[in-house]
């Protein structure tokens, strides 16, 4: 079995070696990119949605040139394990998912899934083992076509930069009259004189 151009045993030392560590979801995600690149066009342009945060953006940085730096990897959350390639332009492309459904026979694979069984229970040798032996059985494929909201080809124009009132940044204007951060966003609080790193 291969993912992407890779045995599965590189591919499980090119995980190891990008993402600290054999993590299952990445393993998933490797099989998951293969089945949608196999089923478009070939030489298709192509962005990639995450339907997930976890791990399965890590395995599309892998094997494809689309990365959340470059914006053609996104991530829109809905919680479940499924990601997108469709054609940057029209918006067409292929849906990819773990179908919960089908692991009735990977136990291993299922209780990670699930999470019917807590980390330390989970058995990471047999999980590899099942994705090995099921390869693409496991996953369910759709025919999608993105929202053209979704659709980042279709969005040249760029946004001016502005410089906030209120911090004096600069941040792309189309995000408002002030900077997002200025209006509670930031994910952090300044420390004050007396305050130090890592305290």
């Amino acid at each position: 079995m291969k993912i992407g151009t890779h045995s599965f045993e590189e591919y499980l030392d090119r995980v190891q070696a990008f993402h600290g560590s054999v993590a299952p979801g990445m393993l998933a995600g490797g099989i998951m990119v293969t089945i949608a690149r196999e089923r478009l066009p070939e030489g298709e342009i192509f962005d990639v949605i995450s339907e997930s945060g976890h791990c399965l953006p890590d395995a599309v940085q892998l094997l494809t040139p689309c990365t959340i730096g470059n914006g053609w990897l996104r991530i829109v959350n809905t919680g479940r394990y499924a990601l997108i390639l469709y054609n940057k332009y029209t918006g067409f492309g292929v849906r990819v998912y773990l179908d919960a459904q089908k692991l009735a026979g990977f136990p291993a694979v299922r209780g990670w899934f699930l999470r019917e069984l807590p980390k330390p229970e989970q058995d990471l040798d047999a999980i590899v083992q099942e994705f090995r032996s099921a390869g693409p059985d496991i996953f369910g494929v759709q025919k999608v076509r993105v929202k053209p909201e979704h659709i980042q080809g279709l969005k040249k124009v760029h946004a001016a930069i502005a410089i906030c009132p209120v911090c004096k940044e600069a941040y792309t204007s189309d995000l408002g009259d002030t900077c997002p951060a200025c209006r509670g966003t930031a994910p952090f609080l300044v420390v004050q004189d007396g305050g130090a790193a890592g305290s």
